[in-house]
Order: structure tokens, then sequence, then C-alpha cells
């Protein structure tokens, strides 16, 4: 059995093929980012689903794309619990990014290739292989327009009063903004940037008005200046675009994508199904 994961922040897809390439199971758990999650929250996550778990023993390959595994230690602490889980599994560790472009290119085409979702990220694909100039460092830091950059921003308005009194008292209807709650999820709680793009739900679902728009449309310039416009070709080659972020402001995004000559490619909210089916070619 081969199973192909796509682990966001958020939730992670499951998908398990026999041999002849046919779908035994899909699943889903929740995120297994693990630069936020220590190894027995990811244990406890795999061991609470129950296809994952009752079939463990039937996996002959895993093949896992995950946000938080660009670096060769955490790509070794993720195979490490995964070969203890599944005994009999080859294990192919990958950075998200190759989830992307697996879904939204194809080989020997060249593109930029972006993940706009809990967090975010940029490769230049040159059609054989991806290259980042970037080294990302976490939520805290960069995931420029994300989830996780949006519900920040929209927290920080709030607190120091610059969210239009009648947006504020929506916002403070839909979640509860308590300052305890917020720094219990943030400093006690895991997954605090998965958290935090919670309340990005809140800016899409109000883009019309003026201050969500402002927002949103600084944030994905500010993504298109950080990390798009950083590779040379940027103007001469398809943007292509995964995640929920992405997938939900794909106008807007269209706009600010116009607005620096850059021109649109695919926009996929999951990229699972493409996943699926770039191991189904290679069978």
């Amino acid at each position: 059995m081969i199973l192909i994961v796509d682990s966001g922040a958020t939730k992670s897809d499951w998908i398990a093929l026999n041999p002849d390439g046919s779908e035994f199971f899909a699943t889903q758990t929740l995120g297994l980012s693990p630069e936020v999650l220590t190894q027995q929250v990811i244990e406890d996550r795999l061991a609470n689903n129950f296809e994952i778990s009752k079939h463990r023993q039937k996996v002959t390959e895993l093949h896992f794309y995950g946000a938080g595994c660009g670096t060769d230690r955490m790509k070794r602490f993720l195979t490490t619990i995964f070969k203890n889980f599944f005994p009999k599994a080859k294990v192919d560790v990958k950075e998200d990014t190759y989830a992307a472009i697996y879904a939204t290119t194809e080989i020997g085409k060249q593109g930029i290739v972006c993940i706009l979702g809990t967090g975010s990220n940029c490769s230049y694909y040159d059609g054989h292989q991806p290259f980042q100039k970037v080294t990302s460092l976490g939520y805290i830091l960069m995931d420029d327009a994300s989830g996780n950059y949006f519900g920040r921003k929209l927290l920080r308005d709030l607190y120091f009063h610059k969210i239009p009194q009648d947006l504020a008292i929506r916002f403070a209807k839909e979640y509860d903004l308590e300052a305890d709650t917020i720094k219990e999820h943030l400093y006690k709680q895991p997954n605090p940037n998965t958290y935090l793009a919670t309340f990005a739900r809140f800016i899409i679902e109000n883009k019309e008005h003026s201050y969500c728009k402002g927002v949103i449309m600084k944030g994905l310039q500010q993504f298109v200046n950080n990390y798009i416009m950083q590779f040379e070709l940027a103007t001469k080659v398809p943007c292509h675009f995964v995640g929920s972020i992405a997938y939900f402001l794909k106008d807007e995004l269209e706009q600010v994508l116009h607005n620096n000559d850059l021109v649109m490619g695919n926009v996929l909210r999951r990229p699972i199904e493409g996943l699926v089916q770039f191991h189904k070619n290679t069978l």
C-alpha cells in the first residue's frame, strides 16, 4: 500500500493507493507541522485516526509532503516518527513546496509556485527542481499574506483600536477576543499559527469592507514584493498557487498580480488530487 500525504499546518489529507493505483482509503488528520508540534502530539494524531492506525502494517511506501519540512533536521525528525509508526514502509519526507509543484505544473514547464494557506512560501521551478532564495523563519517572522498573517493583523489592529467600530463589533460577536483567551492559545496551546489563521475567515467573509480590502491588498502586495519578485524571471513565467487563502481571495490575488505585470497560472485549494495523479503516473 502506498500512502500519499499533503500536510499543511491546519490539516493533513491522506490517500492510500493499492499497488494497481486504485484508491484504498482517504482520510484527514490535523496538521503535522514538525516546527510547532512535539513528537508525542504527532504520534497521537496518527494513532487516533482509525484508518491510518488500522492499516499501518500494510504501508510499504509513505510519501509525505508537509509544511515545516524545509530543513534536514525537521525531515529526520518526522522520518523517525513515521518509520516507527509504519514499520514496513519506505519513508520519503519533502516540504509542501513539492506538493504544490507536482499538483500545479507539468514536468519540464517553468513557473513560480506559491503556497498561501495557513502559512506561505514561494519557489521557482525550472521544470525539474525548485529553487528558493529565502529561507523561512516560520510564522512569527514571515508567512506574508498567509492565514496566520491576516489573523495576526486583525488581532493587533483590534487591540490597537485601528479596526472601524462597526467591523470590531461584528468581529467580537463571532470570536472570543478576550486577552486571556488569546494569550492562552498563543503561548500555552499547540499550533498557535493555526489558531491565528482561524481569524482569516473573518477577513475573507468581509472582504468588501474597506478596512478588510485594504488589509488584503496590502498583504498580497507584500507577498509579491518579498517572495515572487525575488526571482528574475517572475514576469516571464506563470505564477501558480495552492492554499485556502489563494483560493478564496483569487480575484484580489489576480488583481495584485496584474498590477505587477505577473501572470496567474493554476490556483488550487488543496494539492492532494494532483499529488495522487503524479504518483499514479510513476507506478
